[in-house]
């Protein structure tokens, strides 16, 4: 009735080569798959030991590192605004301002171009460019920095772990941290690579372990970087410490991910009511495009949505303080 061919008439001697090369095909993408995935992971996880190939000395290539990061030479904040700055750093990102000029202000275009037809004018046009111009690479970076965050901290634990190990096996501090950066990806391996270099150039494992935390922006590294200043303090059994540190972080951890699951109804329910609208917009849009067309122009209108927007953009704030718990 629809066309479809009787598989009863095909010859068996067909058949079984044809699903033969089928298998065979899914499993060469299967395998290009899994060759790019890892020469991916092999090349961030060799992001450091890069600089150290270009450059002659270790001291050079660490130099290069901190730049690439939006640090300065002695591994300090490179911009005069440290917040800005900070998120840089903490977002992992290749210091390149002027590129990022170049595609915040292409980028910004779009909902200028937008915001001309719709709302007409370019007193509506270049407010909406000025805005997204600022903010949206701002909120990106904010993103991508959060995001690092959170890799880092899921893999500090075993980080620490492997630490411990070394320290057991009589390697002094430096070698154990410089094993992390060998053996783990990023983030945690350049971040444990970095401070591995700073200690060996001269800098104290705790002033190292501190610019570590203050490029990571994650409480859980606070925490190492507090046990490690307390160990230097008071003295101790630096690897019980660690151990002990290690437990801590993973029980936050899983108290985090208990918060996220009992939160996670109320995330669906502001996701579903800040969408919704929207969504019955376009649909009424495009099914009707008169409905919307034959009043933009109207300046009641105009206010209308503008004060929408703005109560649906407050409704968002009030329902993330009700189910963002800081931990």
């Amino acid at each position: 009735m629809f066309g479809l061919p009787d598989l009863t008439s095909l010859d068996a001697a067909l058949l079984i080569p044809a699903i033969m090369a089928t298998g065979a095909v899914f499993l060469a993408i299967q395998s290009v798959m899994g060759l790019v995935t890892q020469a991916q992971t092999q090349r961030v996880v060799n992001r450091r030991l890069q600089f150290k190939e270009r450059y002659e000395t270790h001291n050079e290539a660490m130099i290069e590192l901190r730049k690439s990061r939006g640090l300065d030479r002695d591994g300090n904040l490179a911009m005069s605004l440290r917040g800005i700055n900070q998120l840089i750093v903490r977002s992992g990102l290749k210091f390149e301002p002027a590129k990022w000029a170049i595609m915040s202000a292409a980028g910004a275009l779009i909902p200028a171009g937008l915001a001309w037809y719709y709302l007409g004018g370019i007193w509506a046009a270049v407010p909406v460019y000025l805005v997204f111009l600022v903010a949206a690479p701002f909120a990106v970076i904010k993103h991508l920095a959060g995001k690092r965050a959170k890799k880092l901290a899921a893999q500090l634990p075993d980080a620490l772990q492997i630490v411990c190990r070394s320290l057991e096996a009589g390697h002094p501090v430096a070698t154990a941290v410089g094993l992390v950066a060998r053996e783990m990806p990023d983030p945690i391996g350049t971040e444990f690579g970095m401070t591995a270099d700073e200690v060996s150039y001269g800098m104290s494992l705790t002033n190292a372990v501190q610019r570590m935390a203050e490029r990571a922006g994650d409480p859980d590294v606070e925490l190492f970087a507090a046990t490690v200043r307390l160990q230097e303090k008071t003295g101790g059994n630096l690897t019980e410490l660690l151990k002990s540190n290690t437990d801590t972080i993973r029980g936050r951890q899983t108290m985090r991910l208990k918060v996220r699951a009992a939160s996670s109804e109320g995330r669906t329910s502001a996701m579903i009511l800040t969408s919704a609208p929207f969504m019955v917009m376009t649909v009424i849009h495009f099914m009707q495009p008169r409905f919307y067309g034959d009043v933009i122009h109207d300046p009641l209108i105009q206010y209308g949505f503008a004060g929408l927007f703005v109560w649906m953009a407050i409704g968002n704030m009030v329902m993330n303080k009700m189910i963002n718990f800081k931990m």
